[in-house]
């Protein structure tokens, strides 16, 4: 039985945007997998996790032009940021020296 549904244009343009993009950091680091966030109205983050251990993210204006944009783009997608998937993020000078800056008040990166 074919799917019926009809698939806004402007949606279906935005996902395939954002599936060039996936897709470009997955040929650059290797494959990639990645993970949707829903972000409330502001919409929703893809995180995309290099087969390198490189990570960055995307924004979609919501859950479902994110989750056709991963679809689109073939990767894995997982439910939760956590466990193995976690693991695999490699981090930098940068993300930490950020990160503790974050957490207990050190110098501001900008």
């Amino acid at each position: 039985m074919a799917d019926t549904q009809q698939v806004d244009p402007k949606a279906e343009k935005k996902a395939a945007r954002l599936a060039r993009r996936i897709g470009g950091f997955a040929e650059e680091h290797g494959g990639a997998e990645g993970q949707v966030a829903y972000l409330g109205q502001r919409g929703a983050r893809i995180v995309l996790v290099g087969e390198d251990g490189a990570w960055g993210d995307v924004f979609a204006p919501s859950t479902d032009i994110a989750r056709l944009a991963v679809e689109k783009a073939g990767i894995t997608v997982h439910e939760e940021f956590d466990g193995e998937f976690a693991a695999k993020v490699r981090t930098g000078p940068y993300e930490w020296s950020r990160m503790a800056g974050i957490q207990v008040g050190g110098p501001s990166n900008g």
